[in-house]
């Protein structure tokens, strides 16, 4: 620790003594406030048992003026049966912030539906004031690099942390945002000390429902079919859709790919909150977060001493009020980067977590926590050493425990913040500077991007990325000589000496996953290279950090159509994505594609660039084309006379996306890609292939990884209950959203799968990714292929490895010149071929073995040696096509989307293939394409 900061050192033990020292001693007794008795009679009959209602929350203040959450519901927080909408929230929200300098409101950006995202400040009055004051020596301390150590010792002095807190990112998980307003209110108007420390040294900022859209849609759905239920043994399905996009993913958005968490991820940036805090819903009672194995090296130690921290001070205090439940460590571990919360922890912040234990609703019911309900397949009732009073295994659970929980929890969080501000402050300062020195003093000193790659727009792509959770990222205008590589100019090089330098290693370079049994809350693999197909080199070569650059702020690459008018217009595919979008735009126009690779002159064109003829009947096709291919990043040329090579129209189908309605999420990810790009399709579930006549309507159906198991693909929601409608009426408007049905329950049945083969007889094309690849051969589409399970001593949270070509001339590989490329797979059924089948229908396969894998783990790779990795035969007169990857895995591997989009646009051009000559051993790295 620098000299000039180790006062603060001092700081922290004199807190320590304040946090333990008598009020009376800390501040003058604080004035009586007046308390509202009904509110202290309602929350004592909501709460279950005494022992769940804790001295910071059995009571709540009244101030002349200042209205309570229930002057503007109608009721208190906590009210069974009651849940709140975000429009209702916002008008308490706006309420308080009228009648108290306290509170501010703001809006910092909208939904994919339209719905403001809001942040709430409290704090006291003149902090209020001096917001923007107080933002930007939060600013100054994320990026210190102007700064010397007295410079930020006595910013340090003058600043507040930020704590912020954010629930209801997952809309079934549903107090926490019931829960803030009543915080908001209580730090904004009570005056027992620890809300008075709190208030003059803490700045307080609440997102008062994290996904809006959700929020929404799942409160008319709990006013709909939930409340009342009261046995957990008939809880049914909850809605169909969250966003327009994703449920659950929208805490996994790593490349913050939605509307909504990129709002709050921009606000992050802005105003640099030293502490993140998320408010879950699942485990029983609460859990706080405490960083566990495996956790991520990248990340500050600091850190990981700081999770713990915090996580058994509230451990300590609940206990100490009674609380039973309230645990620590034993659940979500510090590996994976991409939970949106941890957008603190990536830039030098502290993230924090709560899972309080909630009933989906506001309906009070008997809840049973057995190792199935209690989440990861654990006993969560036992006693542990990060567990000293476990929770109950029979308890009636109410949303008003879930409140009293949640809150006293993070007022105790808040009052610790308050105790050490300095030090919360110190801490962020030191990670952001350390990250800064760290990326000056330890190799790898940069990454680069090399210029001159075949595919510039997924170079664009991977640094659009980078920028946007702000990473500098600066061009070279010369040519680059580094000890250990050569770069031309027009680069892209990421120096670590900057801020967001850890962070810049976490997302560009292969973590060695620990040795042991360890495992993960979520993925292993996130390399964005790799799943981009696009090379990332690194360098110990201190010298990059004096290149000059040119600072980025968003790539643009920009295409063009040259060349004097001819007979046609090439255009080369180097496995630009963006080439499905072009199809789409030039819908009005015959394109064809090349069979083969040929040149023209200097310039080689390899298998699937376009050819689109200039004469076209009605079509200034130079214009149509010219228009297309600039903001896309594409190159087209005019040439002379058609190239004499084989080649096939590129035809584009009606295609179908169906989707359950059980399983949304993992086809949102697949209809975002395509909405991305542009790609026109119908969204179909269960009835519409119930009706039959598919072929008549559609040529292509695309089935995504859904459901987990080809049964749940099939049968989907349990027919038990009533039926459930997500329908849009007047009194549940955001129901009908992406489709609506009269019952969601029961999925397509053996009536649906009888359809999809009359589809396939009739000449139709099914493509089927991840665990739907299940579906074809246990339920018969697929007579000659198989779907087996790996064994139980397989793991593989989504590692990153290597993939064999082995049909190089089909259409599915337009450009992947190289045999060998890096696929994500994550357990995807093991798809198994007849031998005497293989030559034909595999048109890839893993390579298996350890060295195969490329990034994150894998354990038993053994066990996928050589099998197929894509399989595609003919059923009747069409075709399936089974991925046993998923190719479109949430916004992550674009590297792969080319293989979906393939098989897409070249739906009906199955070539006649020979046989794969003999692989070559394969190396120990993948070759970007």
């Amino acid at each position: 620790m620098p000299r000039s900061l180790r006062p603060l050192v001092l700081c922290l033990v004199l807190a320590v003594a304040a946090v333990s020292a008598p009020s009376a001693q800390r501040s003058a007794a604080p004035p009586v406030q007046a308390q509202d008795a009904d509110f202290a009679a309602r929350v004592k009959e909501w709460t279950t048992r005494p022992e769940f209602l804790t001295p910071l929350v059995d009571h709540l203040p009244l101030v002349p003026g200042v209205p309570t959450p229930k002057d503007i519901l109608g009721h208190h927080v906590g009210v069974p049966g009651q849940l709140t909408t975000t429009t209702e929230a916002l008008r308490y929200y706006r309420a308080l912030a009228a009648k108290t300098p306290r509170v501010k409101v703001l809006t910092i950006g909208t939904t994919d539906e339209g719905r403001e995202v809001n942040i709430v400040v409290v704090a006291a009055a003149e902090t209020v004031r001096d917001l923007d004051r107080y933002r930007g020596y939060l600013a100054q301390l994320a990026d210190p690099r102007k700064l010397t150590d007295a410079q930020a010792r006595s910013v340090i002095a003058d600043a507040k942390p930020m704590y912020h807190l954010m629930g209801g990112l997952h809309s079934a998980e549903t107090g926490p945002p019931e829960m803030l307003m009543e915080l908001a209110y209580r730090l904004a108007v009570e005056e027992t000390p620890v809300i008075r420390q709190i208030r003059d040294n803490v700045i307080v900022t609440i997102l008062p429902a994290a996904d809006p859209d959700g929020r929404d849609r799942y409160v008319e759905w709990y006013r709909r079919h939930l409340v009342q239920i009261t046995d957990e043994r008939d809880r049914v399905a909850g809605p169909p859709y969250w966003g327009r996009y994703v449920l659950h993913d929208n805490n996994r958005d790593i490349n913050y790919s939605q509307r909504t968490m990129r709002a709050l991820l921009d606000w992050y940036l802005q105003w640099h909150p030293p502490v993140m805090h998320d408010l879950h819903e699942s485990v029983p009672f609460l859990y706080t977060f405490s960083g566990q194995a495996p956790q991520n090296p990248s990340l500050d130690p600091i850190l990981y001493g700081e999770l713990p921290m915090f996580a058994n001070f509230e451990m300590a205090q609940l206990t100490k009020y009674g609380l039973p439940g309230v645990w620590t460590h034993g659940f979500v571990d510090m590996w994976s980067p991409g939970y949106l919360a941890f957008m603190a922890s990536n830039h030098n912040g502290l993230t924090r977590m709560y899972e309080t234990f909630g009933n989906g609703g506001a309906t009070t019911m008997k809840r049973t926590v057995t190792s199935d309900s209690a989440g990861g397949g654990a006993n969560r009732t036992t006693r542990e050493w990060y567990r000293p009073a476990p929770p109950y295994k029979e308890v009636e659970w109410s949303l008003r425990n879930n409140t009293n929980f949640s809150e006293t929890g993070v007022l105790t969080a808040l009052q610790f913040t308050a105790a050490f501000p300095k030090v919360v402050l110190e801490n962020f300062y030191l990670k952001s500077r350390n990250a800064i020195d760290a990326g000056s003093k330890e190799a790898p000193f940069a990454f680069i991007v090399p210029g001159g790659q075949a595919d510039p727009t997924r170079v664009a792509s991977l640094v659009n990325l980078l920028r946007i959770q702000g990473i500098e990222v600066g061009r070279t205008t010369s040519e680059v000589k580094l000890t250990d590589g050569t770069y031309p100019a027009g680069s892209y090089i990421v120096k670590r000496d900057q801020p967001y330098g850890r962070l810049a290693k976490v997302l560009l370079q292969k973590e060695d996953f620990p040795e042991g049994s360890l495992r993960t809350y979520d993925d292993t693999g996130w390399v964005m290279g790799l799943l981009m197909h696009t090379e990332v080199a690194s360098t110990a070569d201190r010298a990059v950090l004096t290149t000059v650059v040119e600072p980025v702020t968003r790539v643009e690459p920009a295409g063009a159509l040259t060349g004097p008018p001819g007979a046609a217009i090439l255009v080369a595919n180097r496995g630009a994505n963006a080439l499905i979008t072009l199809r789409h735009r030039l819908k009005a126009l015959t394109v064809r594609a090349a069979e083969a690779g040929f040149a023209i002159g200097t310039t080689n064109y390899p298998a699937g660039s376009l050819i689109i003829a200039t004469t076209q009947p009605g079509q200034d096709v130079a214009a149509l084309v010219a228009q297309a291919v600039t903001p896309l990043g594409l190159t087209a040329a005019h040439v002379a006379m058609l190239p004499e090579v084989a080649t096939h129209d590129v035809d584009l189908p009606r295609l179908a996306v169906f989707s359950t309605w059980g399983s949304t999420q993992d086809v949102g990810w697949v209809r975002h890609a395509l909405d991305q790009f542009e790609v026109d399709y119908d969204l179909i579930y269960k009835e519409r292939v119930r009706n039959g006549d598919l072929r008549a309507q559609y040529d292509v159906i695309l089935i995504p990884s859904q459901g987990a198991t080809a049964k749940r693909l099939v049968y989907d929601i349990d027919m038990r209950g009533g039926p459930l409608p997500y329908t849009k009426t007047a009194a549940f408007p955001s129901h009908g959203a992406y489709g609506e049905s009269d019952d969601v329950r029961g999925g397509m049945g053996l009536e649906g799968v009888l359809e999809l083969q009359r589809f396939l007889d009739a000449g139709g094309t099914i493509i089927t990714l991840g665990a739907a690849s299940a579906m074809p051969p246990e339920f018969g589409l697929s007579r000659s292929v198989t779907a087996a399970r790996p064994t139980s001593a397989f793991y593989a949270p989504g590692p990153v490895v290597q993939a064999e070509i082995t049909k190089p001339l089909h259409p599915i590989f337009y450009g992947y010149p190289r045999p060998l490329i890096a696929v994500r797979y994550a357990n995807g059924p093991l798809l198994q071929v007849p031998e005497r089948d293989r030559d034909e229908q595999v048109l890839m396969k893993f390579v298996g073995g350890d060295s195969s894998v490329l990034n994150g783990l894998l354990r038993g790779a053994a066990e996928i040696k050589d099998q197929p990795a894509l399989v595609e035969h003919a059923v009747g007169r069409g075709r399936l096509v089974l991925f046993a990857t998923n190719p479109c895995y949430r916004w992550q591997n674009h590297g792969e989307f080319g293989l979906l989009f393939n098989a897409v646009l070249h739906w009906n051009d199955r070539p006649v293939l020979p046989a794969a000559a003999p692989p070559a051993p394969p190396p120990t790295a993948v070759a970007p394409r």
